[in-house]
């Protein structure tokens, strides 16, 4: 018994993987155009499993492919007779289509639609085969009759996603906003799919639109994730101002939190919008009577302070951050805004010892292994600053013992590469690149392969490698701010090695040093020169977005930034400036983002 059981067993797993076999190969045969394979393949999968619908289905598309309407439509005939399904009376409605019968391929679609009052249950099934046949007016037609026979099920995702299909924005939005009521925890998936239609314009038809849409509901239904919803389309927009207004109404109904303030903050900081990151943190300092976030805001409020600050502002920004730890001391809770003081006293007061000697006296207090990790890195950093190489290296290699594998190790292990290429040792600078480019960390495994393929490229050409040597100490001096001297150093790369394989390099690193310098004009001749004569080689597609957004920010030549965009879509796909140049063009050619 058991064995004619297996047997049984076998040989319909024999007949299921043989059915399955057939099915991917009249697929196949489908994509590729061979039509009257597939139509052989799908007859016989159909013949032997004449219930299976998909096999019908496939077997209809096939003659269809062929122009054979008239065996379709005999098939989907029979089919009815056996089964009224709806979604059969969509195909021979489609089909009807097809010959040019359009009144006889309405009837038969009004006659489905009908069923969504007979049976709610069929309200899928009959618009995705409208979506199928991108009928898409009768499958919103469905959906919208949907909303009314069953309102519990709700149906306005299916719908935004036919309105964005159709171009029909308003609608879109519309239903995305229906759903945020219907399902509140969608939230964050309906930005995602806004954020291709919006713009950093406020003055966008889309912005617009949905601004209008939510500042209506927050009057009818103040519920808080429509504040939420207006304060992200106004971080899209960068009018973190008013996104700041919403989300201190958000507190203000729920005072529990100042997380979504704190991240606020930030995001206005990463966008260099200094002033109102500053208001924003010195409402958190006003309203937060946490230590560790007062000490936080109190940390980025310096920081802010601190950029372009001029001597006599140093000197008030060092006494605010001795106040600062005579008030709180000096512990765990403020080994933060110690690293902040430590790099403050290095790189903005040139105070390279003081720094140390604090930093030194932070690693006797009683802190974590991965805090020390830290004060080691910046104690080592500043070291290099002063050009103490073996010492740094001492710092960056204990952090590598202690904390192996961790991700603050393997940055330990790039600065140990860097320094070792500022002291022009390039052999031990690869060796440890190689290990990196499998970082775990993708911006370290990032930055560890661009410094191996500078080293790699240019380390042969020259048996003295001074070029290489040149760019390390421009390289060096540009991190110790000695930005006019870099540039400098790499003029003289540029005079005495011009047409070596590092001119490009050096050529890409001194623009973006006139960036830092505000000089745009010199950068522009500068990536102009990369793209004329090295438009093949690797800084190709960088020096082409960042002249795009040169012009684009600064010199004020958007048709000129908008070729040059395109250039980056149409000819480097595969940049890591694809997307943002897409939408940079996309915006310049006033399109609405989608």
């Amino acid at each position: 018994m058991n064995i004619l059981r297996l047997t049984v067993l076998f040989m319909f797993s024999l007949g299921f993987t043989y059915g399955q076999n057939s099915e991917a190969l009249a697929d196949s045969y489908f994509k590729e155009g061979e039509f009257k394979k597939a139509l052989v393949i799908y007859e016989g999968l159909l013949k032997e499993k004449p219930h299976v619908t998909n096999y019908l289905f496939k077997l209809i598309k096939t003659h269809q492919q062929l122009e054979a309407y008239d065996e379709a439509e005999k098939l989907l005939t029979k089919a009815l007779a056996q089964y009224r399904r709806p979604s059969l009376l969509v195909e021979l409605g489609y089909n009807y289509q097809l010959k040019d019968s359009l009144n006889k391929a309405q009837e038969l679609y009004d006659e489905a639609i009908k069923y969504v009052d007979v049976n709610p249950n069929y309200i899928y099934g009959i618009a995705r085969k409208f979506e199928d046949h991108s009928l898409l007016d009768e499958a919103i037609e469905v959906y919208n009759k949907g909303k009314v026979v069953a309102p519990e099920k709700n149906f306005s995702i299916q719908l935004a996603r036919i309105y964005g299909e159709q171009g029909n924005i308003e609608e879109m939005f519309s239903s995305y906003i229906d759903y945020i009521a219907f399902r509140p925890n969608y939230l964050n998936n309906i930005k995602r799919a806004l954020s291709d239609f919006i713009t950093e314009d406020p003055e966008d038809d889309n912005n617009q639109f949905l601004r209008r849409a939510l500042l209506k509901k927050i009057q009818q239904e103040p519920n808080t994730y429509w504040y939420q919803m207006l304060s992200w389309l106004y971080i899209q927009e960068k009018a973190y101002r008013k996104a700041f207004i919403q989300e201190k109404a958000l507190y203000k109904r729920n005072p529990e939190s100042l997380d979504r303030i704190i991240e606020l903050a930030l995001i206005a900081l990463e966008d260099d919008a200094n002033a109102i990151a500053k208001d924003i943190f010195n409402f958190i300092l006003e309203t937060s009577q946490d230590t560790r976030t007062r000490l936080t805001a109190h940390q980025f409020i310096l920081q802010i302070e601190t950029k372009n600050a001029e001597a006599k502002d140093l000197i008030k920004i060092d006494s605010h951050y001795n106040k600062l730890f005579e008030t709180y001391g000096k512990s765990e809770l403020t080994v933060p805004l110690q690293l902040a003081y430590g790099e403050f006293l290095a790189f903005n007061l040139n105070e390279e010892e003081k720094a140390n000697t604090f930093l030194k006296q932070t690693l006797n207090l009683n802190i974590s292994d991965y805090q020390k990790a830290k004060v080691k890195l910046l104690l080592a950093d500043i070291l290099v600053l002063q050009e103490r190489f073996n010492e740094a290296l001492i710092f960056y290699s204990q952090i590598q013992v202690n904390l192996k594998n961790s991700t603050i190790a393997q940055e330990a292990r790039f600065k140990v590469a860097k320094t070792s290429y500022y002291k022009g040792d390039f052999d031990w600078a690869e060796s440890q690149l190689k290990i990196l480019k499998s970082s775990t960390s993708q911006l370290i495994a990032n930055d560890a392969l661009e410094l191996k393929l500078l080293i790699s490229d240019n380390k042969y050409e020259d048996s003295t490698q001074t070029a290489l040597k040149y760019y390390a100490k421009a390289d060096l001096m540009a991190f110790q701010n000695k930005t006019e001297e870099a540039i400098s150093l790499l003029d003289k790369i540029l005079e005495e090695h011009r047409g070596e394989s590092i001119t490009d390099q050096a050529l890409y690193k001194q623009a973006k040093l006139y960036e830092t310098l505000k000089n745009y004009n010199k950068a522009e001749t500068n990536y102009l020169s990369i793209i004329k004569d090295y438009g093949e080689d690797i800084l190709a597609d960088d020096a082409i977005y960042h002249l795009a957004e040169l012009y684009n920010r600064y010199l004020a030549k958007p048709e000129e930034a908008k070729a040059l965009y395109e250039r980056i879509i149409f000819e480097f796909e595969d940049s890591i400036y694809f997307i943002e140049a897409r939408k940079n063009y996309r915006r310049l050619r006033g399109d609405a983002i989608n």
